[in-house]
């Protein structure tokens, strides 16, 4: 099997396996915060959004991968990218679970500071996977200030 199909193949079960742990007593939980207006207006495309800075991260993977392939280094970088899509996909499980906010807040911070280490770590390697990394810089932090507004209107689910 080829190195992309292999990081494809990853990066799509982790991606899918967070919507196999969300029971329904936690969505009941979700459906009950007072939402701001303006999340209604993108909730919508938060779907498409996230599939394409997926899809663009595991891009930016081949072309670490493609650049050195089997180094340590490189397997390094790759359980990066792993552990930034863990802890990104982590954050819906997680959140609902615990019914926390914070605790979604938190994960998405933790998101956006692994998500510069990896885009500065690979831009060195290859202008192009940097760049790649750019949908996660930009959406990423939005996605943490929205649940950290979302505090704000639901102070009891911190």
């Amino acid at each position: 099997m080829k190195a992309w199909m292999m990081i494809v193949g990853i990066t799509s079960l982790v991606a899918l396996g967070s919507f196999l742990i969300r029971p329904r007593e936690d969505l009941r939980w979700v459906k009950r915060l007072n939402l701001p207006r303006w999340l209604a207006v993108i909730e919508p495309a938060i779907p498409v959004i996230w599939t394409i800075v997926f899809s663009c991260g595991a891009g930016s993977a081949i072309l670490i991968w493609q650049q050195n392939p089997g180094t340590l280094r490189t397997w390094l970088l790759m359980a990066s990218y792993l552990l930034l899509e863990i802890v990104t996909v982590a954050y819906i499980p997680v959140t609902l679970r615990l019914q926390s906010l914070a605790i979604g807040t938190v994960l998405g911070g933790v998101g956006v500071g692994l998500g510069i280490l990896l885009t500065i770590a690979v831009s060195f390697i290859h202008g192009g996977a940097g760049l790649l990394l750019l949908p996660y810089l930009l959406w990423s932090p939005i996605g943490t200030y929205a649940t950290r507004k979302l505090i704000n209107l639901n102070p009891e689910a911190i």
